[in-house]
């Protein structure tokens, strides 16, 4: 049985039995547990399901197509989201602020060997009734309307570090990534220079567009990822000013 075909059958199995053990599937697939456990790590780090302990679980714990009619370009997002995670190495940390792509990255990082840094309370929640086992939430005051709890001692944050942080905002040009919520922006401020990565992650609406404030320069960015839809002339002009853009 060849490798696509093994992945199709696995998958069709999960969305039927939401969980496999390890020794279930290599009885489903007649394979070896070193073949079981490379086709669960490559299916894993392409974001189709989860690895867990001794096996493997469906992605629709987190019930993502049920949100598919209220998020916007959900699809373009699912994208971003799955080639954001493809950049995380195990044992690496990584900061998750807010908004529905982050959303989805941190469910699929969830599960994985990799430290979760968020002040964002709905991914926060998402990992825990999973049991990720490495998440850091970012102490503070609740702020119910942002669904972010708020540091009301800036000198905390300095604490934490990770090797990438991702982050998202409602508009990006040659000059750089632009937020509107400045309770939002006052949060990432000081996290920003934390981490060795700054990645962007924004669906190609958002692409061209000054939106609100000018959060970070344009040179501050190591890498933006979005969707194929992008406008080519934006793409053109954003890597003629040497930005790394990844089209997914």
């Amino acid at each position: 049985m060849n490798e696509t075909y093994r992945h199709k059958l696995l998958l069709e199995r999960l969305a039927e039995n939401h969980l496999l053990s390890t020794a279930e599937i290599i009885d489903l697939l007649n394979i070896s547990p070193a073949t079981a456990r490379r086709d669960i790590n490559k299916l894993h780090q392409q974001g189709k399901l989860r690895k867990i302990r001794n096996g493997a679980e469906a992605l629709t714990t987190f019930h993502l197509t049920s949100e598919k009619s209220s998020i916007n370009h959900f699809d373009e997002k699912q994208r971003i989201a799955q080639a954001a995670a493809r950049l995380c190495k195990d044992n690496e940390s990584v900061i998750i602020t807010c908004g529905s792509t982050m959303q989805m990255l941190g469910r699929y990082l969830c599960g994985r060997k990799v430290q979760i840094i968020t002040n964002y309370i709905p991914l926060v929640n998402d990992l825990i009734k999973q049991n990720h086992s490495d998440l850091v939430i970012m102490g503070g005051q609740y702020n119910q309307e942002k669904a972010i709890t708020l540091s009301l001692n800036q000198h905390n944050e300095t604490n934490y570090s990770a090797n990438i942080m991702f982050t998202s905002g409602r508009g990006f040009t040659v000059d750089g990534l632009f937020k509107t919520d400045m309770i939002i922006a006052h949060s990432e401020q000081q996290l920003s220079s934390k981490a060795e990565k700054y990645v962007v992650l924004l669906d190609s609406s958002k692409l061209g567009k000054q939106v609100g404030m000018l959060f970070t320069q344009l040179e501050n960015i190591d890498l933006l990822i979005t969707g194929k839809e992008a406008d080519p002339q934006v793409i053109e002009q954003l890597t003629a000013r040497g930005l790394e853009v990844r089209l997914v």
